[in-house]
């Protein structure tokens, strides 16, 4: 027994089904082994905490590079980095550019060669009114550059309140779990903004039919950094991520050149 079944076996999942008694629908959509990218939105922090509870796999979630390092910090900086060292999370760099992109591709190693559950929150951030917000297409290019099962995830009823005591509580929040995207047919292609956009919404329009959430066509940073006026929002509502958008076509990979007739392999003809 590692230490992600001893804290989640001993500590978290009875205590959180003592407090906050979540349900969950769709196990059997779980593969049973393999890597796999579970998608879902976010309401709130204890998402995190519930949905790798509940799950019959283990689970892990990138977390902000900047928690792993401890030079220079404080003993609970130190705690934390060395907990999420101890469960199996994975840094990820979220700067931006070639930092970004080498952290998405060490996470896909590990993904294929540790066979993961790797939770990720396409929104980047918590929903600011338990609406459901646009996908950034990091989510997509992890998807296409590796192998991973794509497994949508709509968590429901999961905002926190204060408690008896000032514990935090949830309203018996669930997880709704679908059946998994297949996009196979984009892996292995060149980076393709159309693409990488239309695979996103399919993500995210998978997650809205799990939670019956309202979808707004803004990301909810923009939201969060007030770069958009609350009124503004009503006017970006759509009835799905994509609306009015099409598949985008397979890109044809060029064929091989013909190989010239003759000798093979250095053996040549007969000379009869």
């Amino acid at each position: 027994m590692n230490a992600y079944s001893i804290f989640r076996g001993l500590l978290f999942r009875p205590l959180i089904r003592l407090l906050w008694r979540p349900w969950m629908e769709g196990v059997e959509n779980v593969p049973t082994s393999g890597p796999v990218i579970l998608v879902s939105n976010h309401v709130s922090w204890g998402d995190t905490l519930f949905t790798p509870a509940m799950l019959p796999r283990q689970m892990t979630f990138p977390a902000k590079g900047e928690l792993f390092e401890t030079e220079g910090k404080g003993p609970l900086a130190k705690l934390v980095a060395w907990f999420l060292r101890t469960v199996g999370m994975h840094p990820m760099d979220r700067s931006g550019g070639r930092g970004s992109v080498d952290s998405l591709a060490l996470v896909n190693d590990s993904l294929d060669r540790e066979q993961l559950v790797l939770g990720i929150y396409p929104e980047g951030t918590r929903s600011p009114d338990g609406r459901l917000y646009k996908g950034k297409t990091g989510v997509a290019r992890l998807v296409l550059a590796g192998h991973a099962a794509v497994l949508p995830v709509g968590v429901v009823s999961s905002e926190i309140h204060r408690g008896p005591l000032g514990i935090p509580m949830m309203h018996r929040p669930g997880l709704r779990i679908g059946r998994p995207l297949d996009f196979e047919e984009y892996r292995g292609q060149p980076p393709n903004r159309e693409v990488l956009r239309w695979v996103t919404d399919e993500i995210m329009a998978a997650i809205q039919e799990l939670t019956g959430q309202q979808y707004v066509d803004v990301y909810a940073a923009s939201v969060k950094t007030q770069a958009l006026e609350p009124g503004a929002l009503d006017d970006r509502v759509l009835a799905r991520p994509g609306l009015g958008t099409t598949k985008p076509p397979v890109p044809v990979l060029a064929a091989p050149e013909p190989v010239p007739a003759g000798p093979v392999d250095g053996v040549g003809s007969s000379g009869a």
